[in-house]
Order: structure tokens, then C-alpha cells, then sequence
């Protein structure tokens, strides 16, 4: 089962793996990074496809994708 992951240090909360993500799964945290950004987090692993569309929009290369 793929497994998104989002390094909360390296996200500045643009939005686009969100917006690219065909499932939805993706959203902005509650919490705020050091940075003081929201950062994104998956709120549904199990319904990941592994379409990798959130990792090549990422301009931060903050997510890594895991089969």
C-alpha cells in the first residue's frame, strides 16, 4: 500500500500537491512549521493510489512516495 509523506521542515504551504492530487487525501495542517507556515499532511493514506502527481508538483521535493 503507497504511503505519502510530507517533511513538514523542507514544506512552505503553497498548496499545489493539494490542488494536483486526484484523490483529495492532501490538506493544510492545523499546526505551523518552523517557518511558520501550514504544511501539508495526507489524511488518508489508504486511499492513495500512488499516482505521484503530489510529488512532481511539489517545487520543495517535500514529499516522498513509498510502495
Amino acid at each position: 500500500m503507497p504511503r505519502v509523506t510530507i517533511d513538514p521542515l523542507y514544506c512552505k504551504g503553497c498548496g499545489l500537491c493539494i490542488e494536483a492530487c486526484p484523490r483529495k487525501i492532501l490538506k493544510f495542517s492545523d499546526e505551523i512549521n518552523i517557518k511558520g507556515y501550514h504544511y501539508a499532511v495526507c489524511i488518508d493514506n489508504d486511499q492513495c493510489i500512488a499516482c505521484k502527481l503530489c510529488y512532481t508538483t511539489c517545487p520543495d521535493v517535500a514529499i516522498t512516495i513509498e510502495k
